[in-house]
């Protein structure tokens, strides 16, 4: 019960439809599982009520809320139901990400490269910054951001990469600018993932089928030759969210098997 009473907001609660976990839907269910009030929400209200209705049959608390983060007003309606449904808001794990139609930068179009800011950097920053203040009234709060090992390295999706990068620089600026007022918020970098999303979208971009990608990524990992799951981002964010990392903050944590080391 490493959450006891806290009250939480899973963005991304959601996943793409497969066969494995995704980060946000393990990150919702392990909250709960840890004594959260999870408040699951996602852009399909339905995707979001799946993972309310694991939660539930595992007797915790949960319940599911529709919004497109990419509205500043959609924000702000999400914390203000967030307070009246919870009383208040002590972790806020934003796990939103996409890449569809990225390229390297002589490829990448307008629309792609602006659609992946907007979804990946710009929503992030809005819903951070609807959240901070009911956390600086309170003293207290923690704010956990979902990066990648992009940020940190080069594989021609070049939207993608730039708007990780920048959300470990957000997540750094609000870690400064809130520190005094007893809000923490770092980020996690995951790397190589046995999700559905990530797994969907190399078998869309590469022609391929689900075990050739797998493999593919496999073999890129350093650590046992093995992707990780939606569950290791779970429990890594469980730790930043907790109070056990109460004088972490402005952290960037790498959950990827070794490949941020790999890459130097």
């Amino acid at each position: 019960m490493r959450l006891q009473g806290k009250k939480a907001i899973v963005i991304g609660a959601g996943q793409t439809p497969g066969e494995t976990i995704g980060n946000g839907r393990a990150t919702a269910i392990l909250f709960a599982r840890e004594g959260a009030q999870v408040m699951c929400v996602d852009k399909r209200l339905q995707s979001a009520q799946d993972t309310v209705d694991m939660i539930v049959r595992e007797g915790g608390d949960a319940f599911a809320y529709e919004a497109d983060i990419t509205s500043e007003a959609a924000n702000a309606a999400l914390v203000k139901a967030a307070c009246d449904k919870m009383g208040r808001i002590d972790i806020l794990h934003n796990n939103v990400g996409i890449g569809f139609g990225d390229a390297p930068p002589h490829l990448l179009t307008e629309d792609a490269y602006d659609q992946i800011m907007l979804v990946n950097l710009k929503a992030m920053w809005l819903t951070c910054k609807h959240v901070i203040p009911v956390m600086r009234e309170q003293k207290s709060g923690s704010i956990v951001n979902i990066s990648s090992a992009a940020a940190v390295s080069s594989g021609g999706i070049t939207a993608y990469e730039i708007s990780k990068a920048g959300v470990n620089k957000l997540t750094q600026s609000i870690a400064m600018t809130n520190a005094k007022h007893g809000v923490r918020c770092n980020v996690i970098m995951p790397g190589l993932m046995d999700t559905p999303m990530a797994i969907k979208g190399n078998v869309q971009a590469r022609g391929i089928s689900r075990e050739e990608v797998r493999a593919m990524r496999d073999r890129i990992v350093p650590l046992r030759g093995k992707m990780g799951t939606g569950w290791d981002v779970a429990y890594g964010a469980l730790y930043l969210a907790s109070d056990e990392a109460n004088f972490v903050t402005g952290a960037v944590l790498p959950i990827d098997g070794g490949h941020a080391a790999k890459v130097g």
